[in-house]
């Protein structure tokens, strides 16, 4: 690949985001040879997965693919979107789906669709477990295939490959399954010959669209590969991607600053320069990527781990706040009595956590803040076996996060909930259960590619 150019415009870091469609139209005044978009992330908890729903809301998604599915018509280029419907199941894929033939009727809109499903069968896996294919990650030890049968379901994290083939087939949009969020990127590119150092580099940088700019709240990034490296820009003309911006997205969520692992191999950036090209533009040359000796998939998997009821309350009384830790210790030996007076439970039938927001609640024992808080925010999470048993105690803890005294006080305080009824039950509470890869001869052998855009 001499002096070919792959031209990559990515709107934002998550399908759903929303931007200005003026960034749109400056990409593809531009030049664009693919578009592409990440749909999903583990990021937001183990629920999407184990419920096979979207954290996004349709109406989003359909006003984002209606810009993306123009942009793909009028341009020519491909449009691949990864990890559908957040977590990538199959109703995730199907479910964007739905809206992309909803939003091409709409618009006269003749796009060959493809479709990558990522989910996968506890059965087949059991005998990629038996033969000894499946390892744990840090800090996951050996899996169980107990473990594999809890889950609600299972994806399989792929890599460009099976994007690649959607491409080769003539898919004008590809929605795939759980994808890495680089593999998006990198597929087209690669599918044309690019090298890999700088295409694996440059789609790690584009992941989160405008988060390497100077201004991450605009829109998304133009970014074109060549033979030697790339080179990237904001889409927005009020933002900059600079040297540091760029390289500073190589610390974003990754073990090792200088490497990323891929399914196909590892990307290096120790030897990666970064240079201002203007003042809002940056080259990026030095990348380099190793394949792997053995090509794997890393599973994820959630599984129902009990049922939620949530209550919250708000503390103003300065004297139940000097000591708003030893308050809440209180509050735990009080409503485990009562639970276990009132409703006959031990402590092995349900569980429950006391936040106090506005104190401790988000760095716990290494909060550096020591002087008492202006006001505080009882969070109460009850899980339990079933819902009922949850709310029940819930319903118990009701009028100790009302009006429970500290232990000095000789009054009765009161506070104040946050809504009526207290208790809010938030359904089935899920886990993240799998952090393993399986081992794979053929990078696409655990994906299916169906063409149309429905099943």
């Amino acid at each position: 690949m001499d002096e070919t150019q792959v031209r990559i415009l990515t709107p934002t870091g998550m399908l759903g985001a929303g931007w200005d469609e003026a960034t749109i139209e400056r990409g593809l005044a531009l030049g664009v040879d693919v578009i592409t978009v990440d749909g999903g992330s583990t990021d937001s908890g183990p629920y999407y997965l184990g419920s096979g729903t979207a954290k996004t809301t349709a109406k989003a998604v359909a006003r984002d693919l209606r810009s993306l599915l123009r942009a793909a018509a009028r341009s020519g280029a491909p449009l691949v979107v990864g990890s559908c419907g957040t977590s990538g199941t199959d109703s995730g894929v199907d479910w964007v789906a739905g809206i992309a033939a909803e939003v091409m009727a709409e618009e006269g809109l003749d796009l060959r669709v493809a479709r990558i499903y990522s989910e996968q069968n506890a059965a087949d896996l059991k005998e990629h477990l038996d033969a000894g294919r499946i390892h744990p990650l840090p800090p996951m030890g050996e899996l169980r295939a107990e473990t594999l049968e809890s889950c609600a379901h299972i994806v399989g994290m792929m890599g460009h490959e099976p994007i690649a083939e959607a491409l080769a087939a003539g898919a004008q949009v590809v929605l795939a399954g759980r994808a890495t969020d680089t593999a998006v990127a990198a597929a087209y590119p690669l599918m044309k010959g690019a090298p890999p150092g700088p295409t694996w580099h440059a789609a790690k940088i584009v992941e989160c669209g405008g988060q390497c700019t100077t201004n991450p709240r605009e829109g998304g990034v133009y970014t074109v590969i060549d033979a030697r490296g790339f080179t990237i820009e904001p889409l927005s003309p009020d933002s900059a991607c600079t040297p540091y911006s760029v390289a500073a997205h190589m610390l974003y969520e990754t073990v090792n600053p200088y490497e990323m692992r891929e399914p196909a191999g590892t990307l290096d950036v120790r030897d990666a320069t970064y240079v201002a090209v203007d003042d809002r533009t940056v080259r990026v040359e030095g990348s380099s990527f190793h394949h792997a000796d053995q090509h794997t998939i890393k599973l994820e998997g959630s599984r129902v781990t009990g049922y939620e009821t949530m209550s919250f309350s708000a503390i103003r009384d300065p004297l139940v706040l000097a000591d708003i830790s030893g308050w809440a210790a209180l509050l735990r030996r009080h409503l485990t009595a009562r639970v276990h007076q009132t409703l006959g439970r031990g402590d092995d039938e349900y569980a429950f956590d006391v936040r106090l927001y506005g104190h401790d609640a988000v760095l716990g024992e290494l909060e550096p803040e020591t002087g008492p808080p202006r006001e505080v925010g009882v969070m109460l999470l009850v899980n339990a076996p079933d819902q009922a048993t949850a709310t029940a105690v819930a319903k118990v803890a009701n009028t100790l996060m009302l009006h429970l005294p500290a232990a000095d006080m000789h009054y009765l305080p009161s506070f104040a909930f946050a809504s009526s009824p207290a208790e809010v039950e938030r359904g089935a509470a899920y886990e993240f259960v799998l952090n393993h890869v399986v081992d794979s001869g053929d990078p696409t052998a655990l994906f299916r590619i169906e063409y149309g855009v429905s099943r």
